[in-house]
């Protein structure tokens, strides 16, 4: 029979897996409570919730509603300045893009099990499926995360455990064994059954990703980031505003962000303290930021390529004010750039 007086953490992303993970745990009458951790780099929740043309889609922290929907205590956790140096230096190297996911997930299960060892709870569970994700759900890596995390055989994986060598929590009867799953590989036909048969009918979408940094187009512009300042460095508000706008470089000292809609350009108008501004006066057009230290003459151009946004791209002439960090500003009447005078290679 399990152990009804064991107590057990569980990773909450916010996905399907991990929620029914901890389904498959609260079925054997454990008590389950859900930790999140922060990185500044999650999808969900940012874009949404500035765009205008997003206002009609329900906005919901996808863990904070797995949580409420499992009955779960879920405690969100801050780690963007120790997540630093998994980004900037991941011993496994990263994927396709800027993903370090085997770093990520090793750094993840360690906090964990900082946690579980502060608060007097017996065992950490995940939602990982062998064979799903290519570089930190493959068997030969899962063994990888435990034994750098620290975790040891802490680490019950309910969804393919009949898959991998007993943990401590089956081997002692915790658990029981026979009532977890042996999923594998990519297909999530299992989960999608297996969320049927708890008939959970609402989640978020299976595969649908969770991180910026397995994204091309966001890796693309932290690269350049990088590169513009020299060092690999970047604070939160870096890596928000990155989610934000066109982000267009004609030099590598600057680049302009434009917004793509009346959302955005209010979210920027937040950070006019901090660059300069642009914004257009004789017509209707987007807000933008300049990032960098431009020249009297790199405002002017910048002033061009927000014209070319602005319902004035056909005028002769578009009026832009240009504001400083100081607040104060002066107008610019500039004509608007072509499209072929904005290079491809100046579209991050």
């Amino acid at each position: 029979m399990p152990d009804a007086r064991r107590k057990a953490a569980a990773l909450v992303s916010g996905g399907l897996d991990s929620m029914l993970a901890v389904r498959v745990i609260q079925d054997q009458g454990i008590r389950v409570e859900g930790l999140n951790f922060y990185t500044g780099f999650c999808v969900e929740g940012h874009t949404q919730a500035i765009r205008r043309q997003d206002q009609a889609k329900e906005k919901r922290n996808n863990a904070l509603w797995v949580a409420e929907q499992l009955g779960i205590r879920l405690h969100i956790i801050d780690v963007v300045d120790a997540y630093k140096d998994v980004l900037l230096s991941p011993a496994h190297g990263y994927g396709a893009n800027l993903n370090p996911c085997l770093d990520c997930k090793i750094f993840m299960v360690a906090k964990a099990r900082e946690w579980i060892e502060a608060h007097d709870f017996d065992f950490l569970i995940s939602g990982e499926v062998v064979g799903q994700r290519p570089m930190s759900q493959r068997k030969d890596t899962l063994p990888v995360v435990q034994a750098e995390s620290g975790i040891g055989d802490l680490l019950l994986r309910p969804l393919s455990a009949r898959r991998l060598p007993p943990t401590r929590p089956e081997r002692e009867g915790w658990v029981d064994r026979e009532r977890l799953h042996d999923f594998h590989g990519r297909s999530r036909k299992p989960q999608m059954a297996l969320a049927a048969h708890y008939g959970i009918v609402d989640y978020a979408q299976p595969a649908g990703g969770c991180c910026f940094l397995t994204n091309e187009q966001y890796a693309v512009k932290l690269a350049d980031l990088w590169r513009s300042r020299g060092e690999r460095r970047y604070e939160l508000d870096d890596i928000i505003l990155l989610k934000i706008g066109r982000h267009i470089r004609p030099a590598p000292h600057y680049k302009v962000i434009v917004a793509r809609e009346e959302g955005e350009g209010n979210f920027l108008h937040g950070y006019r303290k901090q660059y300069w501004s642009l914004r257009p006066l004789s017509h209707v057009g987007p807000y933008a930021l300049i990032d960098g230290t431009p020249s009297p003459a790199d405002v002017e151009w910048a002033a061009q390529i927000v014209a070319r946004y602005s319902k004035g791209r056909d005028a002769p002439l578009v009026t832009v004010v240009a504001q400083d960090r100081d607040g104060a500003e002066r107008e610019l009447v500039v004509r608007p750039l072509a499209p072929a005078e904005i290079p491809a290679e100046w579209m991050l």
